[in-house]
């Protein structure tokens, strides 16, 4: 996911330190109320903290390490591309049910869902990390170790994720913590590039399980809570025309012609709307056609990508091109001296809905009281992630990384660092208990507890 600092975020950097050391949580630590995060938050906060079973679940994630690295990196080593994830949806489903949910199933497209029932059922809180990666098919995908540093196509980005939110299941599980809600956890398909999104997409389609909290794992460290969407549009453009001899056929339409003026147009108009307002980007990033250099093409493509946090922007620079393509029709079959008229065909290919969780929303003032009970100092981000979609449907959502540290994403040499990682797991836990509520020990919940056990 790609993120940008936001001026909240810049804002919490002045007034915290952050040269001091993150400390191990490994028991309770009261904080005190940040800028920005209400008083009530940081209070339930501290006394989840304080709760005998999360301290409990807190060390169970510190001796659980060896573990978590060798889930990480079989997750890892098990290949996830683009649109082929049946392989590893399989295993993680088969490590979700041996880690005690109360029940594990692979849905129509490929998500994984473990259910794990609260003792009072009234909500559904979803805690999810994405199963793709955005390499092919055949990619070396082997864990290299140089000290401790681990180095793998996707290890952070998002398998990480997968292997922190399956840690926090143990830890419930060890801790014999019970929830009021019923907590999903889920390994979603299709968050990468062209996957647009689609297994949270179905996940939340109408029909489907009702969720009334949502909280993505994505990304590294524990102090980014992304908390608005950056929506996307992206667009294959194609015209097509006959084609011929570029001597014998000349007069015919010309469809590089015409993707030419119609970047240019685009271009020329999208500049102008976005020097203004809320950051709006556009990108042509793929061109292809043509055959040979004495061949007028009979097709030329381009993908675009366009991308902003604010709907009413996204949408006014997609007019924007719409209109620079069909300008770009008329005027290349204005000029044609023969032949059939050109075409045009204008596919969308990703659509990725924006918005956001406003920051007193109580996901986001749990999220960030939950950061600062870590010693770590909360920033609001903005990105594009799996949590875009809840957030454009009304559903409080945010994303927050796994812990440790990392780099390289979407790159052969990523790599990520187990520093410190039980610290990913101890905030994500606080957050899905500050969300499912914590059943904090009646008779009910602790002969549901031994049955688990």
């Amino acid at each position: 996911m790609n993120r940008v600092l936001s001026p909240v975020a810049l804002a919490f950097i002045s007034l915290i330190s952050v040269s001091q050391p993150l400390r191990a949580q490994q028991t309770s630590s009261k904080t005190q109320p940040s800028s920005g995060v209400e008083k009530r938050y940081v209070d339930e906060v501290n006394a989840l903290g304080a709760q005998p079973s999360v301290k409990k679940a807190f060390q169970f994630f510190v001796d659980l390490e060896p573990q978590t690295m060798k889930d990480l990196i079989n997750l890892t080593e098990t290949p996830s591309p683009p649109f082929k994830e049946t392989v590893r949806a399989k295993k993680y489903a088969a490590m979700l049910k041996e880690a005690g949910a109360d029940s594990v199933w692979i849905d129509e497209v490929s998500n994984v869902i473990a259910k794990r029932k609260g003792r009072k059922g009234n909500k559904t809180v979803v805690v999810e990390s994405h199963l793709d990666t955005v390499f092919p098919e055949g990619t070396d995908v082997n864990v290299k170790h140089k000290g401790d540093t681990l180095y793998a196509p996707g290890v952070g980005d998002d398998t990480r994720g997968l292997t922190a939110i399956l840690a926090v299941l143990k830890g419930m599980e060890a801790a014999s913590i019970e929830t009021d809600a019923d907590v999903l956890f889920v390994g979603a398909v299709g968050e990468e590039g062209l996957g647009d999104l689609r297994g949270v997409k179905h996940l939340l389609r109408k029909g489907g399980p009702k969720v009334d909290s949502y909280i993505a794992v994505d990304g590294d460290g524990i102090s980014s809570i992304v908390h608005r969407g950056l929506g996307s549009h992206r667009y294959r453009i194609t015209f097509k025309g006959p084609g011929g001899h570029s001597y014998g056929s000349f007069g015919i339409v010309n469809p590089h012609s015409a993707l030419g003026k119609a970047i240019y147009y685009f271009t020329t108009e999208a500049d102008k709307v976005t020097r203004q307002g809320v950051k709006t980007t556009y990108s042509v990033s793929v061109i292809n056609g043509g055959t040979s250099v004495n061949a007028i093409p009979y097709e030329s493509w381009m993908e675009i990508d366009m991308r902003s946090e604010s709907p009413e922007k996204l949408n006014e620079v997609d007019q924007l091109l719409q209109g620079a393509v069909q300008r770009a029709l008329n005027e290349e079959n204005g000029i044609k001296r023969q032949g059939p008229a050109l075409t045009v065909e204008v596919k969308k290919i990703g659509d990725r809905p924006s918005g956001k969780t406003d920051a007193s929303a109580a996901i986001v003032q749990r999220a960030m009281a939950a950061t600062s009970y870590m010693n770590a100092v909360p920033q609001l981000d903005v990105a594009s992630t799996n949590a875009n979609t809840p957030i454009a449907l009304g559903i409080p959502a945010v994303t927050i990384g796994s812990g440790g540290s990392g780099g390289g994403e979407h790159s052969l040499n990523e790599w990520w660092l187990n520093d410190k990682g039980y610290l990913g797991m101890q905030r994500i836990l606080l957050v899905l208990l500050a969300e499912a509520g914590l059943d904090k020990g009646s008779a009910a919940s602790k002969v549901k507890a031994e049955k688990r056990r």
